[in-house]
């Protein structure tokens, strides 16, 4: 493409008087032009170390006979944006991400790409522009944080978000709260348990769109600087095999990503990004194929907040591909998909054993027959809610009890605050979707209030946001339609009794079907005064369901 387009011919003299102008030599105009997009910035942990990630790509592209020529992403931090206007903006970018991508890739003719994306929105985004400019495309993130310790005890951003929780209920002291806020986040890297950022950065291997080790180096590691040195070799070879992300990312490639994910027990939010990622790709990926899926997917891992193991633990146990190994051993695999090293997913995982049973469980012996997330579906949620299974207790996978409902999180998370939710409550936060929040906010702050608080036993959540994927407990989000778009969980009133039934995939409003129908019947959805690229965003998205797509 780019010799083509940008470099050869009488035609191209002013292109490459401007490739001169950038120091490039007629030798460097010669070789095939790689795009390495950094998602760097000095504010989001999980991509300050991407420079020289980038770095590293760079001499991998050129030691391999490509000229390397970096342009930016940009990254929203999730935990400092977390809690208040800044969280309409997370999701948001995922769509500005693969836009921008998309345009500086095909503007200037790239003949391959190395994405360089860590956080949660920049893979899926990425992701998402690479089945668009479909040039062949390698991924290499910046890896994980290593877990935080505190007495002893291996610590992770949940764990802060909770302890906060545990101060406002009294107890928890200063001191020691400030003792979690000082060592819970000990390195550069994205947050250290099986959070969205993780979850994605797994998939990619899953996918066939990254290395091995793409999910677990930690970012500290010089193993990962190897890594994005290879990364950089890899598309130099996928440009000659011509192998490009559609041939990789197909629907057999899709459905491999799914059943990796309910064996990890990834992020709710991997069910607003597969489908997305999926309708890029031409691909309908939709939440009734989830549940057939976790149906015979066991959920072999307990990783943070579902459990006390981390992301250096799996990578210390044998890394994505082990637990891809033992789902093959069940035959769960379609290990004749395509990937970034030029052989098949079988070839790739033939000699990865799982070397930690303990942190791997076996599939003889996984935590439970079924995957680590469910969709839920029933009057409450007609179009469909998501819940990560693997990260509820036992005693909240039915429950039953009257709705706390409040219009957006601030309201609820005074109620949390001022100790008004009691035991057995439902609580319910809507207008918080994709359209209504706008950008479908994370629900961490509430959910992590009320685990803290000792709640997290008898308290439910729902709402049409979502959750991070720090959050753990009875919490059901993407309720489906939101209540903006006039779905029932806009017509819910104080008081009334919801039903969750996890393991039986229904949520239902227990009231009579006359009385919701009366109710919806008469329904106007609140409106918000919205200006900018939020009032573009909300006029466009499709809701939380089919991943939140822009129209």
């Amino acid at each position: 493409m780019a010799k083509e387009n940008v470099v050869d011919g009488v035609q191209n003299a002013p292109h490459r008087s401007l490739f001169h102008a950038l120091g490039l030599t007629e030798e460097e105009q010669q070789r095939p032009l790689i795009g390495i997009v950094s998602s760097y910035n000095e504010i989001v942990p999980g991509h300050m170390n991407l420079d020289k990630i980038v770095e590293a790509v760079k001499l991998g592209v050129a030691m391999a006979g490509g000229t390397p020529i970096v342009f930016p992403a940009i990254a929203v931090c999730d935990g400092i944006a977390m809690g208040h206007t800044g969280m309409k903006y997370s999701l948001v970018t995922r769509d500005l991400i693969a836009d921008s991508t998309e345009a500086m890739a095909l503007a200037h003719g790239f003949d391959g790409l190395v994405m360089v994306p860590n956080c949660d929105k920049n893979v899926p985004g990425l992701l998402m522009a690479a089945a668009r400019v479909n040039v062949p495309t390698v991924f290499v993130s910046g890896g994980p944080m290593l877990a935080g310790r505190v007495e002893g005890q291996k610590t992770s951003l949940s764990s802060m978000f909770e302890a906060v929780g545990a101060y406002n209920a009294g107890k928890l002291t200063d001191e020691k709260l400030k003792e979690y806020e000082c060592k819970t986040c000990p390195t550069c890297g994205s947050c250290s348990g099986m959070y969205t950022a993780n979850s994605m950065n797994c998939l990619t291997e899953a996918l066939g769109m990254g290395l091995r080790g793409n999910g677990t180096i930690p970012a500290v590691y010089s193993a990962r600087i190897e890594l994005a040195k290879r990364a950089g070799m890899a598309v130099m070879a996928l440009l000659k095999q011509n192998i490009r992300p559609r041939d990789i990312m197909t629907e057999a490639a899709l459905m491999n990503a799914l059943t990796v994910d309910m064996a990890l027990g990834c992020s709710t939010n991997s069910m607003l990004h597969l489908p997305a990622i999926a309708h890029e790709c031409g691909v309908e990926l939709n939440l009734d194929i989830a549940n057939k899926i976790s149906a015979k997917t066991p959920n072999l891992c307990h990783l943070a907040p579902a459990g006390r193991t981390y992301m250096e633990d799996l990578e210390e146990a044998g890394g994505v591909y082990a637990v891809m190994n033992e789902l093959n051993r069940k035959g769960l695999l379609n290990t004749d998909c395509m990937t970034v090293t030029g052989r098949t997913v079988g070839e790739n995982i033939a000699n990865c054993p799982n070397l930690n049973p303990e942190i791997i469980r076996p599939i003889e012996n996984p935590y439970s027959e079924t995957g680590g997330i469910a969709v839920l579906k029933g009057n409450l949620a007609p179009e469909g809610s998501v819940v990560k299974r693997s990260a509820v207790l036992p005693e909240m996978l039915v429950h039953q009890g009257p709705a706390r409902v409040f219009d957006c999180e601030e309201d609820a998370q005074a109620a949390i605050n001022a100790g008004k939710i009691l035991a057995g409550d439902v609580v319910v936060i809507r207008y918080e979707g994709p359209r209504g929040g706008p950008g479908m906010r994370e629900m961490l702050n509430p959910t992590s209030a009320i685990m803290g608080m000792g709640l997290g036993s008898s308290v439910a959540l729902i709402t049409d946001g979502r959750f991070s994927g720090a959050t753990r407990g009875a919490c059901i989000g993407h309720v489906t339609p939101e209540a903006a778009s006039g779905g029932p969980i806009g017509v819910v009133e104080e008081g009334d009794l919801i039903r969750i039934d996890i393991p039986g995939n229904t949520i239902e409003l227990l009231v009579e079907e006359g009385v919701l129908a009366e109710r919806l019947k008469h329904f106007v959805p609140k409106k918000k005064e919205l200006s900018g690229y939020l009032k573009r965003y909300a006029a466009q998205v499709s809701g939380g369901a089919t991943g939140a797509v822009l129209n």
